[in-house]
């Protein structure tokens, strides 16, 4: 199967999608990163994977740095919680939201889909690896391919409303911790 600005993809039974051969993505530095991709051959307007893929795609590291600040909070969030139980095996020190990328590590396989018990759109998720919590990770959403509308430990959820099924967390980029 061939998708605009991917190429070719072949189907990955382990992904229950399609995989792409490498293709570097300017927002993650450039990195070679293969995509997955579910749900395409049954959606009924495949064109909006490919809008969110092109969109995607145009990115530059500005779509990541406007998202540090949410970035930085759950870092906070996790921090807070390492000191309440007293417990600083995985305690970073991080100046502040400029560098929260700096403790991230991007990763290469972001995954397209789209919500189909939400608002209907189109996500590119990326799961990645952070300094301050190696069990959860972070997951990075992006709308559409455009913004990035969803940070938080990796969940697989495409928002923080289906996740919690909480419509008050509608558009909320990073929820403050729930007790």
């Amino acid at each position: 199967m061939r998708i605009p600005g991917l190429g070719v993809l072949v189907m990955d039974p382990d992904f229950d999608g399609y995989r792409s051969a490498p293709v570097p993505v300017p927002v993650l530095g450039g990195a070679a990163c293969r995509f997955i991709v579910e749900g395409y051959d049954d959606d009924p307007a495949p064109e909006d994977f490919h809008v969110a893929i092109r969109t995607f795609l145009a990115l530059d590291r500005g779509a990541l740095e406007a998202a540090s600040p949410f970035i930085y909070a759950y870092y906070r969030d996790i921090t807070d919680q390492l000191l309440a139980a007293g417990d600083d095996e995985w305690l970073v020190d991080i100046a502040g939201p400029e560098r929260v990328l700096d403790h991230v590590r991007l990763g290469a396989e972001p995954t397209i889909a789209r919500h189909f018990s939400g608002d209907r759109h189109v996500y590119v998720s990326i799961e990645c690896e952070c300094a301050w919590e190696p069990e959860h990770g972070l997951q990075i959403v992006f709308r559409d391919g455009a913004t990035v509308t969803k940070v938080g430990p990796y969940d697989g959820h495409l928002t923080h409303w289906a996740a919690f099924d909480d419509d008050r967390l509608d558009g909320v980029v990073y929820p403050a911790r729930r007790d």
